[in-house]
């Protein structure tokens, strides 16, 4: 049974004339007391608290809850004015686009997928402003270790239409040459790392260049919920027992998420101290166009949830009390973004794949010798075979 510190063992070992040695066990601790204020150190003081004469388990259920920070009510009300970004109507509108256009590009590739036109795909539907709100308060030279369903920070950098469409397509114009699966987008000039698909297996690596750890909480883990996969206070209340400093806030509010960020950020390259930040959203769609979550959801509780927590409605409704947007600018980028992602679409899908030896580059700085053997059967095997393979027509020759 472990208990509050760290137990140093001892033997004291007392002689038995009829059985020999008798060995006495015993514990001490590394602890000092502070009788005026009724208080008790342990470890040096690293874990202290009072004094208590009553026994008294801790239950999870009866702790407070760690509150949600909200800036932006869902009906587009700001709550504290003092906390309101300082964000020209220039900035305001490109937030917004930024938003909305990943969410109509969300809409046509997953139905392209559907159309088996592309291969899978994985929307953002729902997380909007954890993205772009996060994106716009780092430094552009901050690296980022993105999640597969992120691609909002892309956007917000600045990651063209065209990249993201070509990178679904896998055509010879995409970045990864058609190498990665869609939607694991990665940009060195962007100085966003390239999307792994198992989760937190860059965490070490972000621990060399981190500034601050942020988690999405948007309620599953593919098909299982959150109150399935754990028990007390959601995500942000594990982190003071790794000693990081945190913050829970409402993802579906780009202010929100915009101030945690950037005080997160300060705070961890000022004081050098992690910092978690737990982010409440809701994923809108399915897991991935591989998955079907009517199985184990309410799609009338996500819809319903959704109405009234949507993050672009609630930015929408913010802009048009502000004055910076109407019905009229939204029916017009409506239709325009539509156009955009149409255009980009059409010209991604005609252009053919990379080259098939493609697969064994960028995989060490120069081909390496069993990886040009290896390069060297399959070309001879495909001349050989040249007919049972008729799809070749969709790749570049060399």
């Amino acid at each position: 049974m472990l208990y509050g510190t760290p137990l140093v063992p001892y033997k004291h070992c007392v002689k038995h004339d009829k059985f020999g040695k008798r060995c006495q066990g015993t514990t001490t601790t590394n602890t000092s007391s502070d009788q005026s204020s009724h208080k008790m150190m342990f470890n040096s003081g690293h874990i202290k608290g009072p004094i208590s004469h009553q026994l008294k388990f801790i239950y999870p259920e009866d702790q407070p809850a760690i509150p949600i920070y909200r800036v932006l009510e869902p009906e587009g009300h700001v709550i504290n004015e003092s906390e309101t970004p300082e964000f020209t109507d220039e900035h305001i509108i490109k937030l917004y686009k930024d938003m909305t256009l990943l969410n109509v590009m969300d809409q046509v590739l997953y139905e392209s997928q559907r159309q088996g036109r592309i291969s899978f795909y994985m929307t953002n539907t729902g997380e909007e402003a954890t993205h772009v709100g996060s994106a716009a308060a780092l430094n552009p030279k901050d690296l980022i270790y993105g999640q597969y369903r992120e691609a909002g920070v892309l956007m917000y950098r600045g990651f063209k239409l065209h990249e993201f469409i070509d990178q679904c397509f896998g055509n010879a114009h995409a970045s990864c040459k058609g190498i990665q699966m869609p939607i694991h987008y990665g940009s060195r000039n962007l100085n966003f790392v390239t999307i792994s698909s198992t989760v937190a297996t860059q965490m070490p690596q972000a621990v060399g260049s981190a500034y601050a750890f942020k988690r999405r909480n948007n309620g599953y883990a593919i098909s299982t919920s959150t109150i399935e996969q754990y028990r007390g206070d959601g995500i942000a209340s594990r982190a003071p027992g790794y000693g990081m400093i945190t913050i829970r806030v409402d993802g579906n509010d780009l202010f929100a998420v915009y101030n945690a960020t950037k005080a997160a950020r300060e705070l961890t390259v000022n004081k050098s101290r992690p910092v978690l930040i737990e982010a409440m959203t809701l994923r809108v769609g399915h897991h991935s166009t591989s998955d079907d979550s009517s199985a184990y959801r309410s799609i009338d509780d996500i819809r319903s949830r959704d109405q009234k927590y949507n993050p672009i409605v609630r930015f929408r409704k913010y802009m048009y009390k502000r004055g910076c947007w109407d019905a009229e600018k939204e029916e017009n980028w409506t239709k325009e973004s539509q156009r955009m992602v149409m255009q980009e679409v059409k010209q991604s899908e005609k252009m053919k794949r990379a080259p098939i030896s493609t697969m064994f580059e960028n995989v060490f700085d120069k081909i390496e010798p069993h990886l040009q053997r290896q390069m060297k059967e399959m070309n001879d095997h495909i001349r050989q075979n040249h007919d049972h393979y008729p799809t070749l027509s969709f790749y570049e020759q060399r």
